[in-house]
């Protein structure tokens, strides 16, 4: 029996998509049959953020695209070197919260 080649798929990207929209922060949320990705552009000292972009897919694309970031992630490191999450130099350490900064959009949390 003859085996089928794969499909190509071809994936066109207009000019105002290819610009892109930068999002420092993201909510994720979710029905029984979507979730939600809202990507947000947080600038420091202002109290109010809109959303640049909204994702919504279905559970499965979600777990697959889950899979897809955690192993991109992975490629990244290996190539170059582990992510690290940025502390301030002079921050002082209150005890107990392992210097990690509070989180604005969670009360008492952290980020």
């Amino acid at each position: 029996m003859e085996q089928k080649k794969p499909t190509e798929l071809k994936i066109e990207i207009t000019p105002e998509v290819a610009n892109g929209h930068y999002a420092n922060f993201a909510v994720i949320s979710h029905g029984a049959s979507e979730f939600f990705l809202d990507f947000v552009t947080v600038a420091p000292n202002m109290p109010q953020a809109k959303v640049q972009s909204r994702i919504v897919m279905t559970p499965e694309n979600a777990k697959t695209l889950l899979s897809a970031l955690a192993e991109n992630v992975k490629r990244y490191e290996a190539i170059f070197g582990e992510i690290q999450p940025k502390l301030p130099k002079n921050r002082p350490n209150n005890g107990g919260d392992n210097g990690a900064l509070p989180n604005p959009f969670i009360k008492g949390g952290n980020a």
